[in-house]
């Protein structure tokens, strides 16, 4: 008998149950610049040059994570964590999330 396999939930980068990729982000606003600052196996480490009121570092978030990989804002969205640094990002496209993963590798350096 086939064993039932579940998506992998280990790392930051993991699709979830409506198929849609997820990020889990550990925030830093009112950083001098936007960069990925750290990935590890609970979060990706995002500085954001944005100071964090009135949205304003959501909002950059988004932008630089639509930037790093290299999609639209609007298929990108915050889904939890909107007043908190441990945030959980969606994205609405056709990447997985091993590509997504290996473009944040990538901007991390």
């Amino acid at each position: 008998m086939p064993k039932k396999e579940k998506v992998k939930a280990s790392g930051p980068v993991t699709r979830d149950k409506s198929g849609a990729v997820t990020i889990t982000v550990h925030a830093k606003p009112g950083s001098k610049h936007s960069g990925i600052t750290e990935v590890c196996a609970e979060a990706v480490g995002v500085a954001i040059a944005a100071p964090p009121t009135d949205g304003e570092a959501n909002a950059e978030l988004i932008r630089y994570l639509a930037e790093v990989l290299d999609l639209k804002k609007s298929h990108i969205s915050l889904d939890k964590g909107s007043r908190s640094r441990d945030k959980l990002i969606k994205v609405d496209s056709s990447l997985g999330p091993e590509e997504v993963l290996r473009r944040i590798q990538q901007a991390a350096g």
